[in-house]
């Protein structure tokens, strides 16, 4: 497993952006899939972005995508969310994880095995 710190949550007016950042702790941070997930107050975890180890795969939400942009620096350890255009209903906590093993679906929850604690999104309207 690897260690999850996420950052760059916070206030933002509707129709503003924020970038999201998730720092992964291990030396083989670049053979992991990562995704990002979210949990607004009162519903389930949902599926927001993935993107495979090599970056040649990039997965969205239909409700973000287009606004969302997912991607990753394996020299940094560090994977991204670039969020634009931000609507009141991405309020939300986001979680970044990791999924050790190849061949997932990393639009599933139970593909990865490592969370971090999250970053809290409040977009205003």
């Amino acid at each position: 497993q690897v260690q999850l710190v996420e950052s760059g949550g916070g206030l933002v007016q509707a129709g503003g952006s924020l970038r999201l950042s998730c720092a992964a702790s291990g030396r083989t941070f670049s053979s992991y899939g990562m995704g990002w997930f979210r949990q607004a107050p009162g519903k389930e975890r949902e599926f927001v972005a993935a993107i495979s180890w090599s970056a040649g795969s990039t997965y969205y939400a239909d409700s973000v995508n287009w606004r969302f942009t997912i991607s990753r620096d394996n020299a940094k350890n560090t994977v991204y969310l670039q969020m634009n255009s931000l609507k009141p209903e991405d309020t939300a906590v986001y979680y970044c994880a990791a999924a050790s093993r190849t061949g997932l679906r990393l639009w599933l929850g139970h593909s990865y095995d490592s969370w971090g604690q999250g970053t809290q999104v409040t977009v205003s309207s």
